[in-house]
């Protein structure tokens, strides 16, 4: 017995060794100047960009590590733990789950995820190419959704970027107006520029704790713009503002808070056609399609040059932007032509989202037939030279429109918009 235990013992320590290294510290606990709290982080050779770090146990105990990876000069990485019970880093050798929607770009989105070592009790995370170097120039991260607390929202709109210095101050703060009448509590968007009319806006809302703003300075880091396949411009390094990173990062950043979460754009409304509200309709949702994580609906266009004269008058004349209760015609789809989808799914059955789905999920995706919800999405025309007559008339968003009209006219009285 004493013989097998003498093999035994040091074949284990070998074994441990090769999966986990650890290294003595002075701290247990990173300190203030080194903990990143930026929404993006280059690492030092600028290759991989950090967004968040999430403690995700749904499977095994493990860190996923939210980044975006230049797809050709990937090198192996470690995580490196700062367990705070025995003061030692430990570093993990990770495994990269890239996205399989990059859309030709040089970079795109990545998750790091590495289980987290036996008995080491981590608040903070680093990244780094060497499983054996220092870690104190190293850039640390706080390793979110720890301890989740009871939902504070059943529904969370997540829009994906924000660019640009567009003025449509109208149907901005109808759309906001919208999801808080479907039942929406929180809206996240993820902010690279706006225009001041639309800053202030944000103001207000983030004043009356509807809104949450996440800083994206996307363009500081990587040349990008609203091009969404590499194919439409060459130069650019990642597409459409990084808009795969910031919806991947806002589902797991509202996992444990929100009930249900909504992927879309601030044009884009998912709109219940038998049902008054998101809660009514998600019940019968959830009873039709069991084992269901993502219910993907189906997108129709109002174009916004074609407007009814019904409400032209509802608002102040000095608001800029579009009325989309003026938006109650859409475009005829057309066969063979692909339909971009937008998504309400449950978060925590979620691995990794794209635009238009779910590419990896615990649970089920549905296609929510379009006699019970569709997506009204107002925007400028796909089709050339089309005409009320060449559309079909809707008027679903009409049954909104008593409360919508006062609850936004209060938003802009106290925008001062007269």
């Amino acid at each position: 017995m004493k013989q097998y235990l003498a093999f035994l013992i040091p074949y284990v320590i070998f074994l441990m060794s090769t999966y986990y290294h650890k290294l003595p510290s002075t701290s247990p606990v990173p300190k203030g100047l080194n903990i990143s709290r930026d929404t993006i982080t280059p690492l030092e050779d600028s290759t991989t960009f950090v967004i968040s770090a999430y403690y995700d146990g749904r499977v095994s105990s493990r860190v996923r590590v939210l980044t975006i990876i230049h797809g050709r000069k990937m090198k192996e990485l470690y995580c490196w733990f700062y367990c705070t019970n025995y003061h030692e880093h430990v570093s993990v050798k990770a495994t990269i789950e890239f996205h399989i929607q990059w859309f030709g770009f040089d970079y795109g989105p990545a998750d790091v995820v590495c289980p987290e070592p036996q008995d080491c009790f981590s608040h903070h995370i680093s990244i780094h190419w060497s499983n054996t170097n220092r870690t104190s120039h190293v850039p640390k991260f706080q390793i979110k959704n720890r301890d989740p607390q009871p939902f504070s929202a059943n529904f969370t709109v997540c829009v994906s970027t924000m660019f640009g210095n567009q003025e449509n101050v109208l149907q901005f703060v109808q759309a906001i107006e919208m999801y808080r009448l479907l039942g929406a509590q929180k809206v996240v968007v993820y902010k690279t520029g706006c225009s001041k009319a639309i800053g202030q806006v944000l103001d207000y809302y983030v004043s009356k704790g509807v809104l949450e703003i996440i800083p994206w300075p996307i363009d500081k880091y990587l040349r990008t713009s609203d091009v969404w396949h590499q194919n439409m411009n060459k130069e650019i390094q990642i597409g459409y503002y990084g808009q795969l990173l910031a919806l991947n990062d806002c589902v797991y950043r509202n996992m444990y808070r929100s009930r249900y979460v909504t992927l879309n754009d601030m044009d884009e409304i998912i709109l219940p056609r038998i049902h008054k509200t998101w809660d009514e309709m998600m019940v019968d949702l959830e009873k039709k399609y069991p084992n269901t994580a993502v219910y993907l609906i189906k997108n129709y266009y109002y174009p916004s040059n074609i407007t009814d004269p019904h409400f032209q008058r509802a608002f102040p004349n000095n608001v800029p932007g579009t009325n989309i209760l003026q938006l109650i015609h859409y475009e005829k789809e057309k066969p063979n032509v692909f339909n971009g989808k937008k998504m309400m799914v449950n978060p925590r059955e979620v691995v990794q989202v794209s635009v238009h789905s779910a590419l990896r999920a615990y649970k089920e995706t549905v296609f929510v037939p379009d006699d019970i919800v569709s997506l009204h999405h107002g925007r400028t025309s796909l089709q050339k030279n089309a005409t009320q007559v060449s559309l079909i008339r809707d008027t679903t968003i009409w049954k909104y429109n008593s409360s919508l009209v006062t609850n936004v006219n209060e938003v802009l009285r106290q925008l001062n918009y007269h």
